[in-house]
């Protein structure tokens, strides 16, 4: 479970197989290392068995997350639309924060003195878009942008009711005695926030801005009862 943890949980985040790959090599190396074992003497045969693992583990998240991977291609795929205007993918976040990808190519100067030699990298806006980067990156900043939407509503409701309230990215925090009612606040803020017709404004919204492009349908939106969001001990903690 330990081995392949953090694979499944950034599979949400559109982790691909070398990056899957890496994590469970960290995570094997680490548990052989505590053992006394020299990782350098086997690094063949880890090498292989990661490779392995990493492939059964995205195959089998692709069987059975077949409703978030095909929100995952949607979203790329409409990135690497926008992205082929030449323009940079940008969206609303549901609190209203506007958001803008900053990947573009970047541009080197090497700057000779007498000394020794200088690169310098140009961040200009006026730069091409690094289209690669635009559609590899969005399906998961777009979920950030979901998460600290959810953090923020949270973090409203609880000002909203009188109480402290803290947190880093997932990590949710107050006082003991206040900590079933955040509970119950957050499990609310969640089933709001994803009631809503998220990807549809999306859309919505692409569409008005490049009329020209023909976006692919929202994918269908699966059966599950976010209600028992509010009934899932484990959901949040």
């Amino acid at each position: 479970r330990g081995v392949v943890k953090r694979t499944v949980m950034t599979s949400v985040y559109g982790v691909t197989y070398i990056g899957a790959k890496k994590q469970i090599q960290e995570k094997i190396e680490e548990k052989l290392e505590a053992k006394g074992i020299d990782v350098h003497e086997i690094e063949t045969e880890i090498y292989s068995a990661c490779g392995y693992l990493a492939r059964i583990t995205m195959d089998v998240m692709g069987d059975l997350f077949t409703g978030a991977r095909q929100t995952m291609n949607w979203l790329a795929t409409c990135a690497r639309l926008i992205s082929s205007q030449g323009q940079p993918v940008a969206w609303i976040s549901p609190i209203g924060v506007p958001a803008v990808q900053p990947y573009r190519h970047k541009q080197p100067y090497t700057v000779v003195t007498l000394l020794q030699k200088v690169i310098l990298i140009n961040n200009n806006a006026n730069l091409p878009v690094h289209k690669t980067r635009q559609a590899s990156a969005f399906p998961p900043n777009y979920v950030h942008s979901l998460d600290s939407s959810h953090m923020l509503l949270t973090a409203l409701e609880m000002d909203r009711r009188g109480l402290t309230f803290s947190a880093v990215h997932d990590s949710f925090w107050t006082h003991a005695s206040d900590i079933d009612e955040m509970n119950e606040v957050l499990r609310d803020c969640f089933v709001d926030l994803y009631s809503g017709p998220l990807l549809e404004d999306l859309k919505k919204t692409w569409e008005l801005q490049y009329p020209s492009l023909d976006f692919p349908d929202v994918p269908e939106r699966g059966d599950l009862d976010l209600e028992e969001v509010k009934d899932a001990p484990y959901f949040f903690q």
